[in-house]
């Protein structure tokens, strides 16, 4: 039977929409199929709600298990008329509907859908609930309360009203707390009648801080000064109405700055400060009161790091509508998501969480499905992971994305000025002060590389290498990180956005070294097709494998496709299958067939065979029937690295899959490679796979 849980916000401005997020999340990794239903959608349309939109996104959920019932306008005339029958009616039928096709519906309930009418929308949302049939999860927000004592007595009483009105209460949340008194309120707040935990979520300032390109759709400011991305982050406001040496002692990073028009004299000086490297940078500038800076000013204007908008109004009216924008998670910010997720699962134990509903465990892997458990994955357990390219705006910017999901703890190397400058002028967030974010300046770290180079030399003086050798390769990041996790100062690296595949490899294979009983480094790509993982070894290493290292490559991808979730099933491809033919080629396979066979292994292995004879039932019963991996292959181990590097991309362009890797095996700990051509996501998700190999070490 279906189960339903409505989110229900029990005070303004509670932040409701994270909650909605989190419990998705949540639940998202224990069933196949989630729904999302909101009763009330913002706009015209449920195509105009931006809650609706994100979940669908975030999801991938289709149109059938993400929808709206009535718009926001609809409803209020129902609330004014005293006649509820339509909207009742409504939101059961289309609750019903997605029932037949969903194990669980997380109904996102009303926001505030008229102004002084808390006891009306109250009624309204606990009506709804109780006729869908759904527990319900109370958003209780702590942000307006003036002390501890305030947001307390608020549980008490939304568990009276909510018992009242006849619902059934799956969870009590807090949001929106003042960081320091979380701890208080989770002490503080009674667990009630069945003993389950209170909830308690801080203020999240990079989400309730609007971004400039927020801030431009909400007030209308003009933004044709120069094209500067408006995606960053506004933390503060300063409004320039003092001379500019008192202005600039009090402008930090990220401030929006205010100021008229016609005064150049700020604009200059925090044109100067944003290109001073030990000076704070703004995260843009209104200039109020409808003046526009002409002529020289116009054009050092155009060439600022930051956003310059304009608006007619005055500087204390413009300041005071800047002060009323809130950010939202509903746009499409990535960055408010992750810094979401991030605080939520600090925050709940999803676990016990869920563990209040008795859900059917999901039976298809999708790609979404899989990257989501990269994530879990490697928070459970959290390693400290090297990124030596921190120069790469890629990498900057996967690693805000990586700090604010907050799953793992990162080091960046490189130079701080320049990767302080380039973070600014791409919008980038990131404090190295935060626990769990590091920046080595490793070229002029003298300690460290003095460190580093004498356990090279160590390591490397059967090869008669110096210190002053040792000394250059510790200048090169690839090595400084490597020695990194060599030495235990973090648990794994990943690079290759910038260099080489071999530049990569090569210090890992100097003084890592591959673990015992493993002759080669090889590696694999995590094939992710619409309803299921496959594992292709060896695409990127290793171009002409004899019959041993095509032995040691599956053994080696049937370990990994273990450790990240998918049942090894091996074949071992080549273009014959059984016993129907011949040719060096296919002895080659056939001989490492016998050798993974003869090691006693806890799968199962095929070979040679033939990749249609691999995947598909039906030619597998005629060419192998009696064989337990053809037609049901999971890792497909190619003879050569010119077949699987082509096969890969293949599928992967011509099928739609989605291609995670490569994913380096073998080594004694983790160093992975990334593509030159790699996105942010990319990044994020070979972090992620850095992670949960370190953590089986």
């Amino acid at each position: 039977m279906t189960q339903g849980i409505y989110v229900s916000a029990m005070t303004p401005q509670s932040g409701k929409t994270l909650v909605a997020l989190g419990l998705a999340d949540t639940l998202f990794n224990s069933t196949d199929k989630l729904g999302f239903f909101r009763p009330v959608h913002d706009g015209d349309s449920p195509e105009q709600d931006s809650a609706l939109q994100l979940m669908k996104r975030t999801f991938d959920l289709p149109d059938s298990r993400c929808r709206g019932g009535l718009s926001l306008a609809r409803t209020r005339e129902i609330l004014a008329s005293g006649d509820h029958d339509e909207l009742d009616s409504a939101a059961v039928s289309i609750y019903s509907e997605m029932a037949r096709e969903c194990d669980v519906i997380l109904v996102d309930g009303t926001d505030l859908v008229a102004h002084n009418a808390a006891t009306a929308e109250f009624d309204l949302n606990a009506r709804l609930a109780n006729n869908m049939g759904c527990s319900v999860a109370a958003v209780i927000s702590a942000h307006e309360a003036e002390s501890v004592e305030d947001t307390v007595n608020a549980v008490d009483v939304t568990r009276t009203e909510l018992r009242q009105a006849g619902c059934d209460i799956y969870a009590v949340i807090v949001n929106r707390a003042d960081p320091d008194e979380v701890e208080e309120l989770t002490r503080r707040a009674k667990p009630g009648a069945h003993n389950l935990p209170v909830y308690v979520i801080p203020e999240v300032t990079a989400i309730s801080n609007p971004t400039i390109a927020e801030l431009v759709d909400a007030q209308g400011f003009g933004t044709d000064l120069n094209d500067n991305s408006l995606d960053r982050d506004m933390k503060g406001i300063k409004i320039a109405a003092m001379t500019v040496g008192h202005f600039l002692d009090q402008l930090a990073d990220g401030d929006l700055v205010i100021t008229p028009g016609d005064r150049t004299d700020v604009m200059s000086a925090t044109l100067a400060s944003s290109f001073a490297a030990s000076l704070p940078v703004p995260s843009g500038m209104l200039l109020t009161g409808g003046f526009r800076p002409e002529g020289a000013v116009a054009s050092l204007l155009a060439a600022a790091p930051f956003p310059v908008m304009t608006t007619d109004r005055d500087t204390f009216n413009a300041a005071s509508a800047v002060a009323s924008t809130r950010g939202t998670l509903g746009g499409a910010h990535p960055r408010k998501v992750a810094a979401a997720r991030g605080a939520w699962s600090q925050y709940v134990d999803s676990d016990e969480l869920a563990g209040r509903m008795n859900l059917p465990r999901p039976v298809k892997r999708t790609p979404l499905r899989f990257l989501h458990e990269l994530v879990e994955s490697a928070r459970a357990d959290r390693k400290h992971v090297v990124l030596p390219e921190g120069e790469d705006p890629r990498i900057l910017r996967a690693a805000e994305m990586i700090h604010r999901r907050n799953f793992c703890d990162l080091t960046i190397l490189g130079d701080p000025e320049q990767i302080k400058t380039m973070a600014q002028s791409e919008g980038i967030d990131l404090n190295f002060e935060d626990e769990g974010l590091n920046l080595i300046d490793f070229q002029h770290d003298e300690e460290l590389r003095n460190r580093y180079a004498d356990e090279y030399v160590k390591l490397r003086s059967h090869k008669g290498v110096t210190k002053e050798q040792a000394l250059e390769r510790m200048a090169d990041g690839s090595y400084f990180g490597t020695m990194m996790v060599q030495l235990g100062d973090v648990d794994g690296m990943v690079s290759g956005a910038v260099h080489t595949t071999a530049n990569t490899i090569r210090p890992a294979l100097e003084f890592v070294k591959t673990r015992e009983g493993v002759n080669i480094v090889s590696s694999v790509f995590f094939m992710l097709l619409a309803d299921r993982v496959l594992v292709y070894g060896d695409c990127a290493v290793n171009p002409n494998p004899d019959e041993q290292a095509l032995a040691d490559i599956a053994l080696a991808s049937a370990q990994t496709a273990e450790q990240f979730g998918v049942d090894p099933k091996v074949a071992m491809l080549s273009y014959s299958t059984g016993g129907s033919g011949s040719g060096e080629d296919v002895e080659r396979v056939r001989a490492a067939t016998e050798l993974v066979r003869n090691t006693n292994p806890d799968f199962e292995v095929e070979g040679p065979i033939q990749y249609d004879a691999a995947v598909d039932a039906s030619i597998a019963k005629s060419k192998l029937p009696e064989s337990h991996v053809a037609g049901q292959a999971t890792v497909f181990i190619f003879p050569d690295l010119n077949t699987g590097n082509n096969t890969y991309k293949a599928v992967q362009q011509s099928a739609g899959a989605v291609a995670v890797g490569p994913v380096l095996q073998g080594l004694r700990k983790p160093v992975n490679d990334l593509s030159r051509g790699c996105t942010v996501d990319d990044i994020v998700n070979t972090v992620a796979i850095t992670a949960i190999q370190a953590q089986s070490l």
